[in-house]
């Protein structure tokens, strides 16, 4: 039960530390409003248009594409360095998640996911 009062410590100091934080940020920062301060800043240009423009879910559906390919690609990591211990059944199951990687990826591909208008 000793071990759970240093995670419990370290959540309490963590919330304070937070806490602190937020109040000093609500105390101290600035408060006064101006025409200016509500504009959005892009890189120093001066904004035109509106401030909420739609996207495509286009962009999204890549974003998300990139990130379930490049995180299952993590796994070779692992299995590269275990590769020799595993034998032939670590390769076996290497070839099957590459073949279910490759029929998402094709999947994506005609399915247009992957085209850049």
């Amino acid at each position: 039960m000793l071990e759970y009062v240093a995670i419990a410590l370290l959540i309490a100091l963590a919330l304070v530390i937070a806490l602190i934080a937020i109040g000093l940020g609500y105390l101290f920062g600035p408060r006064k409003q101006s025409e200016v301060k509500a504009q959005p800043y892009e890189s120093g240009i001066s904004p035109f248009g509106e401030g909420t423009r739609r996207m495509p879910v286009r962009f999204y559906l890549i974003a998300v594409l990139f990130i379930l390919f490049d995180i299952e690609v993590v796994f070779f990591l692992p299995w590269a360095i275990v590769f020799r211990q595993l034998g032939l059944f670590g390769l076996v199951e290497m070839i099957v998640f590459i073949v279910i990687l490759l029929v998402g990826y094709v999947y994506a591909w005609k399915k247009g996911a992957l085209e850049w208008e």
